[in-house]
């Protein structure tokens, strides 16, 4: 499976993670969250990232129609060209492109070409966690 290499993106885009202690150039805002578990539950800042520049890094993927997964913006993520295969149990006439980051329980924000890889994407994004900024 031939992938995206990080360095293949122009600058302005985040392409890698910062190490760890070290400051990243993504911009973005600290939330608090409400996460739950089973007896209990828990209110956790996280980072969200300036969806412009997750939209601008999800383009350049879809531009390279290649697959991509890993971590960026301190978030896992992936993207997956379309196919001209129908999705098994699907009467759609292809399998559109998708671009995810994030954690399905916590926030993600996700993009899918549904309408043709020329078409802007349709956009989802899940924040129902997230009960406010951190000042």
């Amino acid at each position: 499976m031939n992938s995206t290499k990080s360095n293949e993106f122009p600058d302005g885009v985040l392409l890698q993670s910062a190490p760890v202690g070290k400051k990243s150039k993504a911009s973005g805002s600290i939330v608090k969250v409400h996460i739950d578990f089973e007896d209990d539950c828990i209110l956790a800042p996280i980072f969200i990232p300036n969806l412009d520049e997750v939209r601008i890094f999800a383009k350049h993927l879809h531009a390279k129609r290649q697959p991509w997964q890993g971590e960026r913006f301190g978030w896992q993520g992936e993207y997956n060209p379309s196919s001209p295969e129908s999705p098994p149990g699907s009467k759609m006439a292809f399998t559109p492109a998708d671009f995810w980051l994030g954690d399905g329980a916590i926030w993600f924000f996700a993009l899918l070409w549904e309408n043709g890889d020329d078409n802007a994407p349709v956009e989802t994004v899940y924040e129902e966690k997230v009960i406010g900024v951190v000042a």
